[in-house]
C-alpha cells in the first residue's frame, strides 16, 4: 500500500496546520482555479512521491488549486506512524478539507488514500465536486492483511500487539499493529452499497501485486453513483508512476475537472 517516493531535496519547506490537539499537518497549497485539486497518499507514503508532484506541476500549468500533505505519522507531519489508524488519517483528511480545502474539490487517492477518500467523500459530500482513485485499497487492512496473516502472525499480534512486515519499498519493515487492525473494522466500505453520488473514476493496474485490480471493479459495484468510469491497465503494476501511467491520471483529473 506504499509508494516509492522521489525526494525533491531543493523543495521549499512545506506549512504546517496546526490542531487544537496538538497535530501538526505538513502541507504544501498552490492557489488557483477551482474546483482544488487535493491529493491523498498511500499507507507510509507521503507527499513527495511522482504522483503528487506530477499533479502539483499539472495543476500548476493549468493555474489550477492544489493541495498535498501528510497524514500524522508520515512524511514531515507529527505524530509517530505506529500511533497511526485508520480513523486517525480519515480525521487528518476531513481537517485538511474543512481548513485548507476549497468550497469544491476533486480528491484523488493512491492506494490508502483511495480508501480515505471514499470515506471523507461520505463525511463532506458538499465540499467535493469529484473522486479519482489510484490503486484503491478500501478494507486493506482486513482483507489485505488480517485476512492473509498467517495463524502466527495472528498470535504475534494479540500477544505482542504488532508484527513486522517487509516492504518492498524500502529497508524499514511496516509496523502493523493490533490497533491498526482493529480499529479498521469500524470503517469497512465493500461489505455494503456505499452512499456516494459524485463522479468517480478508477485506475488500476492489472499486474498490480499489492492491491489486487478487483477491489475496483469490487468498488465500482458497491458505489450508489452511476457516474463511475474504470482504467485498467494490464501491465500497471501498484505504483503507476511512469511517464506513461502519469499521463493517463493527468487525463482523468483534466476531464472531470471540465
Amino acid at each position: 500500500m506504499n509508494h516509492a517516493n522521489v525526494k525533491n531535496e531543493s523543495e521549499a519547506p512545506p506549512s504546517f496546520l496546526a490542531l487544537p490537539d496538538g497535530r501538526r499537518i505538513a502541507y504544501h497549497l498552490t492557489e488557483g482555479a477551482l474546483p482544488g485539486v487535493i491529493f491523498m497518499g498511500g499507507f507510509k507514503s507521503d507527499m513527495t512521491g511522482a504522483k503528487a508532484l506530477a499533479l502539483e506541476a499539472f495543476c500548476k500549468r493549468r493555474g489550477q488549486r492544489f493541495l498535498r500533505f501528510d497524514y500524522t505519522g508520515h512524511g514531515r507531519s507529527s505524530g509517530d506512524f505506529r500511533d497511526g489508524t485508520i480513523g486517525g488519517w480519515r480525521q487528518d483528511a476531513l481537517d485538511v478539507i474543512d481548513q485548507l480545502g476549497a468550497s469544491h474539490n476533486i480528491l484523488v487517492g493512491s492506494s490508502m488514500g483511495g480508501w480515505l477518500m471514499l470515506l471523507a467523500a461520505l463525511a463532506r459530500p458538499g465540499k467535493l465536486a469529484g473522486l479519482v482513485g489510484i490503486a484503491s485499497a478500501p478494507d486493506f487492512t482486513e482483507k489485505l492483511i488480517w485476512e492473509q496473516f498467517s495463524p502466527q502472525q495472528k498470535q504475534v499480534l494479540a500477544e505482542k500487539g504488532e508484527v513486522l512486515l517487509p516492504s518492498c519499498y524500502g529497508e524499514e519493515p511496516y509496523p502493523i499493529t493490533r490497533r491498526l487492525i482493529e480499529e479498521g473494522r469500524r470503517h469497512l466500505l465493500l461489505g455494503a452499497p456505499v452512499a456516494i453520488a459524485l463522479p468517480v473514476r478508477l485506475i488500476h493496474g492489472m499486474r498490480d501485486e499489492d492491491v489486487p485490480w478487483e477491489f475496483s471493479s469490487r468498488l465500482a459495484e458497491t458505489l450508489q453513483t452511476d457516474d463511475v468510469e474504470l482504467c485498467f491497465i494490464k501491465d500497471g503494476g501498484h505504483r503507476l508512476s511512469d511517464e506513461k501511467h502519469l499521463d493517463i491520471l493527468k487525463k482523468t483529473v483534466e476531464e472531470l475537472l471540465a
